[in-house]
């Protein structure tokens, strides 16, 4: 079955009042989700069980709910509450760092080539500044309720009042937890930098890696650069963040050896200017970067291919 409205809310949708705004709002949840979650497989599956939530009531009392997209929001930020809860138990476990699920553009889906499957429920979610790979990883530092209030009011305007009926506590509390996550987005994400600045950065990356050019990788990162990288025991990769320009340089021409073949491709990576390396037209790894004066100084490497399913092939 595709993920979305359960199959048996399907029969009742076109006799019923409202379906077609209850159905609408998938696209708003999905958006939520993934920004709580960091995952578009997980945000699909909280999405699926507050549809599955809501069609398991009886029509009558669907009927009487005011607003459907409230209740829908409320379920799935509960639901996304318990998974960022026993996912911290999980990631513990992990393999090597944790991050993100990068976002294609919309025109670099891989479901049909480049094609754009409009089924897809990551082509529902808007790419802005809060699904940056930058900005996804300070939200992973923040506790659940922080991440939930902080999301739910400074990125889709939800008041304190509403926040309060999902994390189960007082207007007052949500606005203390959002504006304590926004004490921490402030002190560990660095001076934004124009996507045009971080484009000629990463350009000049790769430039200087196709060359194998040391000096020229040296100088284009920061003294202090940091390279996470996530290969969720999958697939080779360091499992433990690399630190330092000149040591991120030394381990991608020691990559650029070792790999004869390896294409590299800029592409949009979550909104943001980043890199993507191919072996025979399949992506293999997509490397998201952050910059300042002219530096890179993150870098963000993903090359578990459980999260590479939309920049691959179906």
């Amino acid at each position: 079955m595709t993920r979305g409205v359960p199959e048996r809310g399907t029969a009742d949708v076109a006799g019923e009042p409202g379906a077609v705004d209850v159905a609408g709002e998938r696209h708003q949840l999905i958006g939520i989700a993934y920004r709580l979650l960091g995952s578009v497989a997980e945000a699909e599956d909280a999405v699926q069980e507050a549809y599955a939530r809501w069609y398991a009531q009886p029509r009558g009392r669907r009927e009487a709910v005011a607003s459907p997209g409230a209740w829908l929001t409320t379920v799935t930020g509960r639901i996304c509450l318990d998974v960022l809860g026993s996912a911290r138990v999980r990631r513990e476990r992990y393999v090597g760092p944790w991050l993100p699920e990068p976002l294609p553009d919309h025109g670099q889906w891989a479901g049909g080539g480049l094609g754009t499957d409009t089924a897809d429920p990551a082509d529902r979610i808007a790419l802005d500044e809060s699904v940056t790979m930058a900005f996804l990883v300070v939200l992973e530092s923040m506790t659940p309720a922080e991440r939930v209030a902080f999301v739910l009011h400074d990125v889709f305007r939800y008041s304190f009042a509403e926040i309060a009926g999902i994390v189960g506590r007082t207007p007052g509390a949500c606005r203390e937890l959002a504006s304590s996550a926004r004490r921490r987005m402030r002190a560990e994400r660095a001076p934004a930098t124009s996507t045009a600045g971080r484009a000629e950065v990463v350009r000049h990356v790769k430039e200087a890696w196709e060359a194998k050019d040391i000096t020229a990788l040296v100088n284009l990162l920061d003294p202090d650069a940091v390279m996470t990288a996530d290969g969720g025991g999958l697939v080779g990769t360091v499992l433990r963040p690399v630190e330092g320009g000149a040591r991120i340089a030394q381990y991608m021409i020691t990559i650029a050896d070792k790999a004869p073949g390896l294409r590299l491709l800029e592409r949009s990576v979550a909104g943001a200017p980043g890199l993507v390396a191919q072996y025979g037209g399949v992506t293999a790894t997509v490397a998201a970067f952050d910059a300042s004066d002219g530096r890179a100084h993150r870098i963000w490497v993903v090359r578990n291919p459980e999260k590479l399913r939309l920049w691959r092939p179906s």
